[in-house]
């Protein structure tokens, strides 16, 4: 799809994606034509209505995200587990804003709406399969204890993407360096929190 759009239909893209951070489900096409500089009917001619509209914007951004999270969760048979879990952990914190603007309207796209194709389940369903294909390689390997995958990669997943999250959707400040928290953070999932006796 985003190798087939318009000019004209980014522009409109774009400021739909800005007027349903400022808005949510109250954009309406009227300030999304004042936001992109088109008029409606321009709108109405390239998606026909808003529900196409918004569809396509999700559709847009949530592919160009994904393509970033692939290149994030890239590992090969050879990968150390730290370095993997570092460079993911900041391929997420070094996204563009606009990924971190669709995954606000996923964020409240969950809150308005129980339907269970939502772009943050597709996001979280996505990164976990590629932590478990990566744990599953290091299992084999005798790297990692022979455990549940599914929960290895949820652990993960939420250690890593959530407190980018916190970061980049809440702007909640930690209070230090974020390599700092990385090595704490690795630390805690290679050694565990326990005292060693």
């Amino acid at each position: 799809m985003a190798e087939n759009i318009d000019e004209t239909s980014l522009k409109i893209m774009k400021a739909t994606l800005v007027v349903l951070q400022r808005e949510g489900s109250k954009a309406t096409t009227k300030k999304i034509a004042a936001e992109s500089g088109f008029n409606e009917l321009t709108i109405f001619r390239k998606f026909k209505n808003k529900n196409n509209l918004i569809n396509a914007t999700k559709e847009y951004y949530l592919k160009l995200l994904m393509d970033k999270l692939e290149d994030a969760f890239d590992y090969g048979e050879d990968e150390d587990i730290e370095e993997f879990l570092r460079i993911t952990f900041f391929g997420i914190l070094n996204l563009e804003e606009s990924d971190f603007d669709i995954l606000r309207l996923a964020m409240e796209e969950v809150r308005e709406s129980s339907d269970n194709k939502s772009i943050m389940l597709e996001v979280a369903l996505f990164i976990i399969e590629k932590l478990e294909g990566f744990f599953k390689i290091q299992i084999e390997k005798g790297i990692v204890k022979d455990m549940d995958i599914r929960s290895i990669a949820v652990m993960c997943y939420n250690s890593i993407f959530q407190s980018v999250l916190l970061w980049k959707i809440y702007s909640i400040d930690v209070g230090f360096d974020t390599n700092h928290y990385v090595d704490n953070l690795l630390n805690m999932l290679l050694e565990g929190i326990g005292v060693q006796k």
